[in-house]
């Protein structure tokens, strides 16, 4: 399987979107300071996960909650979560 996840650093609430094979060890890199992306906002912690059997499928994905209307998508999506400050 193939995931697209949405991670929410606990530092200052800002959003990481992201596509991997394997979400439990993407997870624990990002919290362990592997990703020079993510570091300086550890720690994280999963808000949101879609599994895709295609990888191209959920790097299209990926690509698309990372754009403007992505950004809207997430909002709606996550609408409850993000009003209550996660």
């Amino acid at each position: 399987m193939n995931y697209v996840y949405i991670l929410q650093s606990l530092k200052n609430n800002s959003l990481y979107i992201g596509y991997t094979a394997n979400l439990k060890k993407r997870f624990k890199e990002h919290n362990n300071g592997k990703s020079l992306a993510t570091k300086p906002f550890r720690p994280y912690k999963l808000i949101f996960y879609e599994a895709f059997i295609n990888r191209i499928d959920a790097k299209n994905r990926e690509e698309y909650l990372k754009s403007g209307y992505g950004r809207k998508t997430i909002k709606g999506m996550l609408r409850r979560y993000l009003k209550n400050g996660g």
